[in-house]
């Protein structure tokens, strides 16, 4: 019995450069330019847009990913890897974005990724393999790389129902519940489940 594969054609990938580097802070995303980065991710109609970062609560960023929001357009971010004590993260932590913590190949928690009610989702992000800028590929964990796998999962989804409520709603029914019964502060509503 062979396993039945799916197979997604996505519409145009973008990537929106926001990270810059300084001597005295080494490297940083601002708040303007991750704002200048949904702008210009809006203007290209985008339907989801992968947030794999995480940092202090700011109103600005907040103002922005409402807008976002209010376009239909899904914001999924990286919970945070502060460890099960820290205090939540943003963009993650904010209502109108998917919060994302990781998981090993276990299914099991992540030791260094934030815990809290903001958490939605679970998904692989320990020993991750990926290519490495300037060639070569490595592996890494946190809850950032645990990120890409619900945006794809959610833009899939969303091939078939437009409307993200509705396809959050899907993907958290779908999810596997692991950890406390019902939605929990380890898992959210659960292990994102591949169909």
């Amino acid at each position: 019995m062979t396993r039945p594969h799916w197979v997604w054609r996505p519409g145009p990938l973008f990537a929106a450069e926001v990270f810059d580097q300084t001597e005295e802070q080494g490297e940083f995303a601002s708040t303007v330019s991750l704002i200048k980065a949904l702008n210009w991710l809006i203007t290209q109609q985008v339907s989801v847009i992968n947030i794999s970062l995480a940092g202090p609560p700011n109103r600005l960023l907040e103002t922005a990913l409402a807008r976002v929001r209010e376009r239909g357009v899904l914001a999924i971010a990286a919970a945070g890897n502060g460890g099960p004590m820290a205090q939540p993260m943003y963009p993650a932590a904010y209502p109108e974005v998917v919060a994302v913590t990781a998981t090993d190949n276990r299914g099991r928690a992540f030791r260094l990724a934030n815990r809290g009610e903001y958490v939605d989702i679970a998904a692989p992000g320990v020993n991750i393999r990926h290519a490495q800028a300037g060639g070569g590929y490595a592996a890494s964990s946190g809850t950032s790389y645990a990120v890409p796998f619900v945006t794809v999962a959610a833009a899939r989804l969303l091939q078939s129902n437009s409307e993200p409520a509705v396809m959050l709603d899907a993907l958290y029914a779908s999810a596997l519940d692991v950890g406390a019964p019902g939605r929990d502060q380890i898992y959210g509503h659960g292990q994102l489940q591949f169909q």
